[in-house]
């Protein structure tokens, strides 16, 4: 009887040649097969069949026999955007304390009628002249390196070097908030007390015993920027320095206003409408809430409202704020926004309406293609001072915000869509990047509108490159005059470390306020 599937284990070589040594070569067979059956269910300890190793990959990508993949040279991942720094001129002071200039802003301001009789003299006309000055101001930041940093960066990197080039672009981008919205002279004074409107919906707030009390703090530029929910507010601010001496100067933060109480009727669903006069000069307001005397910070606004949905998220406490206004800081100069501010500088300025509390004034598109409000600030530079801004500073939101309305406006002129001959190559999304300007001696004119970084949510700033005057001996409208411009201190070793220090002296002169506008208080829609 013929087998073809006989065990492995017959070799080719022990084939049986008979019935009786075929049956007994299947039976020694099976009886080696079930002994390695037996031994691979007991396996001995140390099974020497078992896979080692004696070197595997590490699971951490600093420790075994791996290569560290890093490459040389430190990167530099955060933006330096300085636009007015690197485009406003840079000129040279000739010392003193302060840069001054005098300037005619207006000839026979009384309209005489410059009609004569014969053989006699005309009317003596009036002139208004005005004098500015701009005390210059000191602008530094200091660095450090320990020896040891230095001598563990060899062959990766001269920390000393990076040391010097961060500490340099540190000082731009202070100098840049500076440009935009320094502030040494526009106090906010105290916040005007809020206005409460409670409600038994539309948020989380209860009904308690005890009322709700609300405290509005105005900020500047410097306060938005620098302020957050989280992180909280700046009142006075004491800076260690580097020399062991200490400033201390205002944050921007205005004085706290006085608190308003109010108190949810029923329920648990409730919400309080809040708003406060707009103060001039701020470009948002802190709003902290909570039982009086314990009211914590709860959100920061670039309009002049909100609706208090649920109890403060923050930690800040409004006493913690003190009493003052700390709206100003003595050690820089003042930048546009605030030359523009101030009383007195003749620029335009509007604040929008306060609107429904937490919803605000947004712009107002003409049905035509064009901004109500711009149109009005351009109309009133031409009206008054026969000049044309050449360009607008606005916010991401307020860019956004000018192209839907634009773009929503019933004029077929607002809109171009340029197509590639490639198949498919349209792109979505359009983004308004000029804004024509009617009110110009030479016809129609285009502003350039450009994002800064630094620009509040709720503020548009338009400004002029040059002055449509003849002969008016103004170079340049705006300038930077330095008494020292950037310069690097390496300081005398006190420590095992290198000291640095970045530098300049300077001031933002701007010869003429009036041709900047400010429109402000401007809400999101």
């Amino acid at each position: 009887m013929y087998q073809p599937n006989l065990p492995h284990v017959l070799a080719k070589s022990t084939m049986p040649r008979t019935v009786q040594d075929y049956n007994a070569a299947l039976a020694s067979a099976g009886g080696f097969l079930a002994e390695i059956e037996k031994a691979h269910a007991n396996p001995l300890p140390g099974d020497p069949l078992a896979k080692t190793s004696t070197f595997s990959e590490s699971t951490s990508p600093t420790s075994g026999l791996t290569y560290y993949d890093l490459e040389l040279g430190a990167k530099f991942l955060y933006p330096l955007l300085t636009p007015l720094r690197n485009e406003i001129p840079r000129v040279s002071g000739k010392g003193g304390i302060q840069a001054n200039w005098r300037a005619v802003t207006g000839v026979n301001t009384t309209g005489l009628r410059i009609g004569v009789s014969g053989g006699n003299r005309g009317g003596v006309q009036a002139v208004t002249t005005q004098d500015y000055s701009a005390a210059y101001k000191g602008i530094g930041i200091e660095t450090s390196v320990d020896f040891e940093a230095q001598y563990a960066g060899m062959g990766f990197d001269d920390v000393k070097a990076i040391g010097a080039k961060v500490g340099l672009e540190a000082c731009m981008l202070g100098e840049e908030l500076l440009i935009l919205g320094g502030n040494t002279s526009v106090g906010l004074g105290a916040t005007p007390t809020p206005s409460l409107a409670p409600s038994t919906s539309g948020g989380s707030l209860t009904a308690a015993a005890s009322p709700y009390s609300v405290i509005c703090v105005a900020l500047s530029l410097d306060g938005v920027v620098n302020g957050s929910v989280t992180g909280g507010i700046q009142g006075a601010i004491t800076r260690a320095n580097a020399d062991g001496s200490s400033d201390t100067f205002g944050g921007g933060a205005a004085q706290k206003s006085a608190n308003a109480t109010t108190s949810i009727a029923s329920g648990t669903t409730g919400s309080i409408a809040a708003t406060v006069a707009p103060v001039t000069g701020a470009l948002g307001y802190a709003w902290f809430w909570g039982a009086a005397g314990s009211e914590v910070l709860g959100a920061i606004t670039t309009i002049n409202s909100l609706v208090i949905t649920a109890n403060a998220a923050g930690s800040q406490t409004a006493a913690s704020l003190g009493g003052s206004d700390n709206s100003t800081n003595a050690l820089v100069f003042d930048g546009l926004l605030y030359q523009a501010l101030k009383s007195g500088s003749n620029a335009y300025v509007n604040y929008l309406a306060t609107g429904t509390a937490g919803t605000g004034s947004t712009l107002t598109g003409d049905g035509s293609g064009g901004i109500v409000e711009i149109d009005a600030a351009l109309k009133d530079r031409w009206d008054n001072y026969r000049l044309s801004p050449d360009t607008m500073w606005v916010s991401s939101q307020v860019a956004n915000n000018l192209s839907a309305k634009i773009l929503a406006g019933g004029t077929n002129a607002a809109q171009r869509f340029v197509f590639d001959a490639e198949q498919g190559a349209l792109g979505g999304g359009v983004m308004v990047r000029t804004y024509l300007n009617k009110f110009s001696m030479a016809g129609p004119k285009t502003l350039d509108i450009r994002v800064h970084p630094n620009m509040p949510a709720g503020t548009v700033l338009m400004t002029s490159k040059t002055l449509p005057y003849p002969l008016s001996n103004v170079g340049n409208v705006m300038q930077i005059r330095t008494r020292q411009d950037y310069y690097q201190i390496e300081w005398p070793p006190r420590a095992r470390r290198y000291e640095t220090g970045v530098y300049a002296d300077e001031v933002l002169q701007h010869y003429f306020p009036p041709s900047m506008a400010v429109i402000s208080n401007i809400a999101a829609g």
